[in-house]
């Protein structure tokens, strides 16, 4: 029988923080789910360090980075929903996929959700759906609540954060996107924005429906790979080629003056700021919580 849950952690020379990453997991009251650890070929010996767990299934060998990585480990998952938590990152508290589990079957009228890896035609045509919450960021110590109700503008804007979303597999596992018109998760054309044109794809081509969790899911460490100085221009770049592939030039253009009169630029600052993040943030959240009412 599979699991509910596939948590995929792709590591490279991870040291202890794999260790830590794998403990957040193991330690859920929820006990339905597989780890699958993809790790690039360290030799620094933190996958032979990890518990004898049997939910815990290791792949090793070479890939051509993170994304690669991750869709390498995607078509191992067995899960009804798929969640890529990456190293260094942790499930906030150990109540997280309890909670998940909770929406998720209550929003499907307790039968099994959609993109179980063992379910028949009729059961995969319900509509799909992402499961997200809010995330901690620990570099900025700061809670950085996800955007309640998603449209086309807040996909342009701003996705939910990676490590705090949660996939049905049928917009994972390779072998069911594929009557879906695509080959893989990630696209490899992509270095830094993969995962933002998956979301957009799953939003805009596979229809699948979103739905807010007011849950904290992931402790994130902050400083990504798409974070650092030297990959901001190549996101900024990716960003253009994504949003043209599923938006209009009209859309994008207005989309885009409405951020420079916001002042995105400057509220990017602020919420990467120590200083100032938490006024942001608090700012943010009020605004978020309106949007729910």
């Amino acid at each position: 029988m599979e699991p509910f849950f596939s948590i995929i952690i792709v590591c490279f020379q991870a040291g202890i923080e794999l260790e830590k990453t794998v403990e957040s997991v193991l330690s859920q009251t929820e006990t339905d789910f597989e780890i699958i650890v993809k790790d690039g070929g360290s030799t620094d010996g933190a996958p032979g360090r990890l518990p004898k767990d049997a939910r815990i299934r290791l792949f090793c060998g070479k890939d051509g980075g993170i994304y690669d990585a991750m869709n390498q480990a995607a078509d191992k998952v067995r899960g009804r929903f798929v969640l890529f938590l990456n190293c260094g990152d942790y499930l906030y508290d150990n109540a997280v996929l309890a909670g998940v589990r909770k929406a998720a079957e209550s929003e499907n009228g307790g039968k099994p959700c959609a993109g179980a890896a063992g379910e028949g035609e009729a059961e995969r045509h319900r509509r799909p759906v992402i499961f997200y919450g809010n995330t901690y960021e620990r570099k900025t110590q700061n809670l950085v609540m996800s955007n309640p109700k998603l449209d086309a503008f807040g996909c342009y804007r701003n996705i939910p954060c990676h490590q705090s979303c949660f996939y049905p597999a049928e917009l994972v596992i390779p072998r069911l996107l594929c009557p879906q018109g695509r080959e893989r998760t990630y696209e490899p054309r992509y270095r830094v924005r993969a995962d933002y044109e998956h979301f957009l794809w799953c939003f805009f081509k596979a229809g699948a429906g979103t739905v807010y969790l007011p849950i904290t899911v992931c402790s994130y460490e902050g400083g990504g790979f798409s974070e650092s100085a030297a990959n901001r221009a190549a996101a900024k770049k990716e960003h253009r080629e994504v949003t043209a592939l599923y938006m209009t030039k009209g859309e994008c253009a207005r989309y885009r003056a409405v951020l420079i009169l916001t002042l995105a630029p400057f509220r990017t600052y602020l919420s990467r700021s120590r200083w100032f993040s938490g006024m942001y943030q608090g700012v943010k959240r009020m605004l978020y919580r309106g949007k729910r009412k």
